[in-house]
């Protein structure tokens, strides 16, 4: 149930209008069933802002490498000013 209001809060933002900025990057090989945290901060230890399903439209920005992590700042494709970080690793290129 949860995931599920989380999808839809996403999908809402989705539908914003909003410019675009930085390189487009879409979410890949999260699995069906689950979804990619967007942190606050770039490691497992800062807070999750939101959920993000496969074929999500982002905006990446600068990335940095945290304890041999590599993760991006990204915003929504559609909704700039909703922005954080997610694992590189689940970014096309």
């Amino acid at each position: 149930m949860r995931r599920h209001i989380i999808t839809l809060m996403v999908l809402s933002l989705l539908a914003s209008c909003g410019s675009v900025v930085g390189d487009r990057t879409t979410v890949q090989n999260v699995g069906a069933d689950q979804l990619l945290k967007l942190r606050s901060g770039p490691s497992l230890g800062y807070n999750i802002i939101l959920g993000l399903p496969d074929g999500t439209a982002l905006n990446r920005h600068e990335c940095v490498t945290e304890v041999g992590q590599r993760w991006c700042r990204v915003s929504l494709g559609n909704a700039p000013q909703v922005s954080g970080y997610v694992s590189a690793d689940y970014l096309t290129e």
